[in-house]
């Protein structure tokens, strides 16, 4: 297993979170470029295999400012429409143009080409954003509680 990942199997699937991003309880991960100061937000790994196979997103307006806990963008799969929740304040200042042609990326990469947005936070760290390995912890309890039902 890489480095790059921690990874935790519940029932059949495996599920992984990668080391280096910061994730919000919802499972949508962050990672700062500090060069842009701009942070990248995709969803988890888990978020992505239990929602079910993307089928549409659609995402904000590039210039659009966010609100921690607001809508961010909507991810429509075979399962369900998921609200993806902005994990904190900021500006939008890219999206992911690929994932119009080609949402399965959120499934196939969720933590490379599959990313959503990019935004500008209004403040870096943000407080309350888990790291991988709180993540993890919470992740494979919420797995193991769906995995239960």
């Amino acid at each position: 297993m890489s480095q790059d990942y921690l990874q935790t199997t519940v029932d059949k699937f495996i599920f992984r979170v990668k080391v280096g991003c910061l994730y919000s309880e919802t499972g949508v991960w962050a990672a700062l470029d500090p060069a842009s100061g701009a942070a990248r937000l995709g969803l988890s790994d888990y978020t992505q295999q239990s929602s079910g196979d993307v089928a549409f997103v659609n995402l904000p307006d590039v210039g659009k400012a966010v609100k921690a806990g607001q809508e961010l963008a909507a991810v429509e799969t075979i399962k369900v429409d998921l609200e993806v929740q902005a994990p904190f304040d900021g500006e939008i200042v890219a999206v992911n143009e690929a994932l119009e042609d080609a949402p399965e990326l959120i499934n196939q990469d969720p933590y490379g080409r599959g990313w959503l947005v990019e935004v500008r936070p209004a403040q870096w760290p943000v407080p309350g954003l888990l790291d991988a390995a709180q993540y993890l912890a919470v992740m494979t309890a919420q797995a193991e509680a769906e995995a239960a039902q």
